[in-house]
């Protein structure tokens, strides 16, 4: 019989604010999209269980991913961070391709989050993709921003459409495992 163990993983959300981190939490565990824009005040956790094949084993593995979001105020940030990335495994770098200044904001997301963490696997994705026609950089330059740090992969995304949202947390969820 398969050990039915059940592999718990704290994942954070990390990014600006308005980019999209509360509607891609919304898109992956409810599979739903919602337009209007509330700010998350304080940390929201949610959770999710899925089946993803071990990436080294083959076999399935049931995981809960426990999914922190934070307001994306720079001030709160510094206030919250001990409590908010303690303990986690993995971040969702997220950044709104409609504004390239959050993309170059997701350094300091990094930095409070990996002086907590120590260097963890991190997806990052360029949000909002529905809205190329706005966007202010390209894939491949955000594929060159991401590129300093180590165990990362880099996805388009769209919390309205659901592209990319489910794979991003599954490819981050498989990462973790394999660490």
């Amino acid at each position: 019989m398969p050990d039915s163990k059940i592999i718990k993983l704290k994942i954070c959300l990390v990014g600006e604010g308005a980019v999209g981190k509360t509607s891609l939490i919304k898109r992956f565990v409810f599979d739903a999209f919602d337009g209007k824009y509330i700010t998350t005040l304080g940390t929201k956790i949610t959770k999710k269980e899925v089946t993803i094949k071990h990436p080294s084993k083959g076999d399935k593995v049931n995981v809960t991913i426990l999914i922190w979001d934070i307001m994306g105020q720079k001030g709160f940030r510094e206030l919250l961070q001990e409590a908010y990335f303690y303990g986690a495994q993995g971040l969702i770098a997220v950044c709104d391709i409609t504004n390239k200044e959050t993309m170059e904001e997701l350094d300091g997301w990094i930095e409070s989050a990996f002086n907590v963490t120590g260097k963890v696997p991190i997806i990052f994705l360029a949000n909002k993709s529905d809205l190329e026609n706005k966007a202010q950089f390209t894939l491949d330059e955000f594929g060159e921003f991401a590129a300093k740090y180590e165990k990362s992969a880099v996805f388009s995304s769209s919390a309205k459409t659901g592209e990319n949202v489910n794979k991003a947390f599954e490819t981050l969820s498989l990462e973790i495992i394999k660490e």
